[in-house]
């Protein structure tokens, strides 16, 4: 388990926080879907809003990460007690919670490092093979997609160290860049496991392990060394009939890796192409993002209008040209609002990347009353008051999801700013299927006290009244005033 050193909770910390820091334990246990080991999970909102992450070894079944976590997060909550954030691992999960955003974010601290007091006879060929092997495990793990960046693999050692087992794992929250960059951080801190026949280096967004004993179910095996020259064929028909087999086995499975190969440098060369139509295509949609067809302009670029050549107008986001903020800005928008699919969100269509040109591609929504979208524009000329309802209203609906939607859009409307539901909350509150504990909206600007309330409110001021008017006058001793127009 991992705590943070300073961050305390103190008196002025909000107490409502540490209320909702207690309520993970509950709050996960009532979850039912662990589709692919990973687990995001908010409670509470604004400056009191708890970010959680669960993450499951790559290698478990569902029901076993449910028992992982289930046991960690009490134990986590108890030995980091009063602590504002806070990271546990155990062999099979990990779970960290904290007051900040931490879904998508890097982080390679507070970590752990944990060997084997065995070591190996020959330190140097067992590190340089082992380097070769984590390598390759974190470049394999980089490059998986939002269901999970797991890779495992075991190799066999030169000089008859046996088989070596290892995994490399990162939250798949992160981009194949992140990943490669956390376990290359974890990677070098294997110095500490000199020698060691076994060691694991822990991290809040990622995590890689080797042992010399099995303890993966391996999918695939990865040679230190290159494969040596071929041994010269035994004598003895025995021997020649069991090996022909082999031989015919080798040689299929080498046509086929061959096929292979050359299908995806088709597919990558064919891909490549179709990307550069893709750009001239929103080119001669936009009219060459002409002013004419300029929607607006915001921080980060402007917003073109445009139809593809299948008759659909999309709205074209071009980002501003070698600026910072563009790119980073470019990243984040693909990366969460294609994860954020809703119907009740303008979709993400497409995005281009090419040079120096970053184009996103969302569905056009063009400017009207909401009404015309919801009845529809025939029911909005008769006016009618008794064909207003649209027929998606026709029928009985749930309750509890009409309360739900009310209750959100109450949130999304507080006074303050700060207060209201970020979007990735309200995606998620929207598209759950679990009950939901929610935060309790707090009183419109315009909300009444009640009559004993403000009876004591009036008679106070008119104490305070009461008390100014009979208290003697000041006297002004200032021998000049001059007075200035305002």
């Amino acid at each position: 388990m991992g705590c943070s050193r300073l961050l305390f909770f103190s008196f002025f910390f909000p107490s409502f926080y540490v209320a909702n820091v207690e309520r993970l334990s509950t709050q996960f246990s009532s979850t039912k879907e662990f589709s692919y080991g990973f687990y995001n999970l908010i409670v509470g909102q604004s400056h009191g809003q708890v970010n959680a992450i669960g993450l499951c070894r790559g290698d478990i079944k569902q029901d076993v990460c449910k028992s992982c976590l289930s046991e960690t997060i009490p134990n986590l909550l108890q030995i980091c007690i009063n602590r504002i954030e806070a990271v546990g691992w155990s062999d099979l999960c990990m779970f960290r919670y904290s007051n900040r955003d931490i879904f998508g974010v890097k982080q390679t601290t507070p970590d752990s490092t944990i060997k084997s007091n065995l070591n190996v006879s020959n330190v140097e060929k067992f590190n340089l093979a082992l380097s070769s092997l984590l390598n390759n495990l974190s470049s394999h793990a980089a490059v998986g997609d939002t269901f999970g960046k797991y890779a495992e693999s075991h190799a066999v050692a030169p000089d008859n160290f046996g088989s070596v087992y290892a995994y490399a794992q990162c939250t798949p929250d992160l981009s194949q860049k992140e990943c490669g960059d956390c376990l290359e951080t974890a990677i070098g801190k294997i110095g500490f496991c000199r020698g060691s026949i076994g060691c694991k280096v822990l991290q809040p967004s990622c995590i890689f392990r080797y042992e010399t004993g099995p303890f993966l179910n391996v999918t695939d095996e990865i040679n230190f060394s290159p494969p040596s020259s071929s041994p010269p064929p035994a004598e003895g028909k025995g021997k020649g009939n069991r090996t022909s087999p082999t031989i015919i086995v080798v040689v299929v499975a080498s046509v086929i890796g061959v096929l292979l190969l050359l299908a995806c440098i088709r597919i990558c060369l064919r891909h490549g192409k179709s990307k550069e139509e893709d750009d001239a295509t929103v080119q001669a949609a936009t009219n060459n993002f002409c002013e004419e067809n300029k929607l607006g302009q915001g921080g980060y670029g402007v917003v073109y209008k445009g139809q593809l050549p299948n008759k659909q107008f999309v709205a074209v986001k071009r980002l501003s040209c070698g600026s910072e903020q563009g790119e980073r800005e470019f990243k984040n928008e693909v990366l969460l609002v294609a994860k954020l699919q809703h119907r009740n969100l303008v979709r993400l269509l497409g995005f281009c990347s090419e040079r120096k040109e970053r184009l996103l591609i969302y569905e056009f929504m063009p400017n009207a009353s909401l009404d015309r979208f919801i009845f529809g524009k025939e029911k909005l000329e008769r006016k009618n008051a008794s064909e207003y309802r649209g027929s998606q209203f026709e029928g009985e609906g749930s309750t509890a999801e009409i309360m739900k939607c009310i209750q959100i859009g109450l949130l999304c409307v507080e006074e303050r700013p700060a207060s209201r539901t970020i979007m990735r909350s309200i995606v998620g509150m929207l598209s759950s299927s679990n009950p939901i504990s929610l935060p309790t909206p707090s009183h419109p600007a315009s909300f009444l006290r009640s009559t004993s309330q403000s009876d004591n409110i009036v008679s106070s001021q008119e104490a305070h009244r009461s008390t100014r008017e009979h208290a003697p006058p000041s006297i002004n001793e200032v021998s000049i005033t001059e007075l200035y127009p305002r």
